[in-house]
C-alpha cells in the first residue's frame, strides 16, 4: 500500500474512488442504454424526470432500494444470498488493475515538519506486473456467480440460464486467451503498463532488420493484430452476455434467465456487475489495442513538458494535469466501445445455442490458434534474419 502514512492514505482514496467510479458509471450506461434504444428504435425513451430524463436513474435507485426482499421458499438460501456480491466483486476487482491514466509523478515537499516523497502513484487500484493474467482469473470468476444464482434459486429457468452461461463462458474463454497471445508475443510482457508505453508515437516496424515508420498511423495493437482485435471484441460480448450472445438471460425462453428470482437490490447488483464487465472488456480492448490512455503520436512526456513550458506549471501540476487529460482520452476509448456493445444489441439477433457453440468452438477458436502460430513463427523469423 505505500512506504509511509501519506503513500497509504493516497492508495486508500483512490481505491476507493476508483470503485466508486465504476459503480457511478453503471446508472450513466443504463440511461445511454436506454436514450440508445429509443434512438434507434424512433421513439423517446426515458424524458419525463428530469432533463432528458437523467433523474429517471435516481428514481430506479430509490425502488431498487425499497422493494421488498424476496427469497424463494425452496430455495438454498446463502448461494441465493451469495451469488449477487459474488457477481460485483470480480468486475470491480478486474477494472482496479487496468490503468486509467499516465502516473501521477508528486515531487519532495516539505509537511508537517518534515521530507515526503518524491512519489509515482500509478493511475489504478493496484499494479500487478503480471496484469492480464490477474484480470483473466479474476474475470473468469464470475462464471460461479451465475452458477450459484441459478442454483440457488431452485427454479429451472434460473438454473438452465445458469448451466448455458457457465457452458458459454468456458467455450469463449479459450478462443479469448488464444486471441490474446498474439498481441502479447510482440510486447513481450505481462504488464499493462508497459504495454501501454509500447504504443506510444507513430507506428513502427521492424523489417528484415530493418526499421520502418508510417508517422499516419499511431503505433497501437490493432495494427499489429487486426485478426486478435475482431476475435477478442466477439468473445468479449459472449463473456458479457451481452446480444447476440445471451441466451443466459433470454427472456422468450428462460423468463429472465440466472436472475429469474431476484428483485431490488440483489438485481441491481447484478446489474452493476455486468456492466462492469462491459467497462473491464472495452478497457482491456482499449489497452491492448487502442493505445491505452495514449494520444496518437505524442508521448506522455512530451504532454508533461508541454504543460511545464507553455503553462509554467510544477513537475507535480503538469504531472496531474496531464495524467487528467489522458484519463479523459481513455474513457473516451471506453465509451466509444461501450456504445457499440449497445449498438449491437438493438441491431443484431440472438443466435440459437447450436449456433453459439459452433461460432466459439469450430470457428473463433481455430481462427485464434491459426492467428497465434503465424504470429509466433512471423516474429520468430523475423528474430532469426
Amino acid at each position: 500500500m505505500g512506504s509511509d502514512v501519506f503513500e497509504i492514505s493516497v492508495n486508500f482514496i483512490k481505491l476507493v474512488a476508483i470503485f466508486l467510479l465504476m459503480v457511478q458509471l453503471v446508472p450513466l450506461l443504463v440511461w445511454v442504454e436506454r436514450r440508445g434504444s429509443a434512438y434507434i428504435q424512433n421513439r423517446f425513451g426515458p424524458n419525463r424526470v428530469g432533463p432528458l430524463g437523467l433523474t429517471q436513474l435516481l428514481a430506479d435507485a430509490v425502488k431498487f432500494l425499497f422493494k421488498e426482499e424476496f427469497i424463494p421458499g425452496e430455495g438454498r438460501r446463502l448461494i441465493f444470498l451469495l451469488a449477487p456480491v459474488v457477481a460485483l466483486i470480480p468486475g470491480a476487482l478486474a477494472f482496479g488493475s487496468i490503468p486509467l491514466s499516465a502516473p501521477i509523478q508528486v515531487e519532495a515537499f516539505q509537511w508537517l515538519g518534515q521530507t515526503w516523497g518524491p512519489y509515482n502513484f500509478p493511475f489504478q487500484s493496484f499494479q500487478f506486473d503480471i496484469g492480464i493474467v490477474f484480470v483473466l482469473g479474476v474475470s473468469s470468476l464470475a462464471a460461479y456467480a451465475l452458477l450459484m444464482a441459478g442454483y440457488g434459486s431452485e427454479n429451472k429457468y434460473s438454473l438452465f440460464g445458469a448451466l448455458r452461461a457457465s457452458a458459454q463462458m468456458i467455450s469463449y474463454e479459450l478462443a479469448l486467451g488464444l486471441s490474446l497471445v498474439g498481441i502479447l508475443l510482440i510486447y513481450g510482457t505481462f504488464d499493462f503498463a508497459e504495454m501501454v508505453t509500447l504504443q506510444e508515437g507513430p507506428l513502427t516496424l521492424m523489417l528484415f532488420g530493418t526499421e520502418y515508420t508510417l508517422s499516419f498511423l499511431p503505433n497501437w495493437g490493432i495494427f499489429y493484430q487486426p485478426l486478435g482485435f475482431v476475435i477478442l471484441f466477439a468473445a468479449l460480448f459472449a463473456e458479457t452476455n451481452r446480444l447476440p450472445f445471451d441466451l443466459p438471460e433470454a427472456e422468450a425462453e428462460l423468463v429472465a434467465g440466472y436472475h429469474t428470482e431476484y428483485g431490488g437490490l440483489k438485481m441491481n447488483m447484478f446489474y452493476i456487475g455486468e456492466y462492469g464487465h462491459m467497462l473491464v472488456a472495452s478497457g482491456l480492448i482499449s489497452t491492448f489495442y487502442l493505445g491505452g490512455y495514449n494520444l496518437p503520436f505524442v508521448t506522455v512526456d512530451q504532454i508533461r513538458e508541454f504543460f511545464v513550458q507553455s503553462q509554467g506549471f510544477t513537475l507535480t501540476n503538469a504531472s496531474l494535469a496531464a495524467s487528467f487529460l489522458l484519463h479523459l482520452v481513455f474513457m473516451a476509448k471506453v465509451f466509444l466501445l461501450l456504445w457499440i456493445f449497445i449498438w449491437v444489441r438493438w441491431t443484431l439477433p440472438r443466435f440459437r445455442y447450436d449456433q453459439l457453440m459452433d461460432l466459439g468452438w469450430k470457428t473463433m477458436l481455430p481462427w485464434a490458434l491459426g492467428n497465434t502460430i503465424v504470429t509466433a513463427v512471423f516474429i520468430l523469423w523475423m528474430r532469426s534474419v
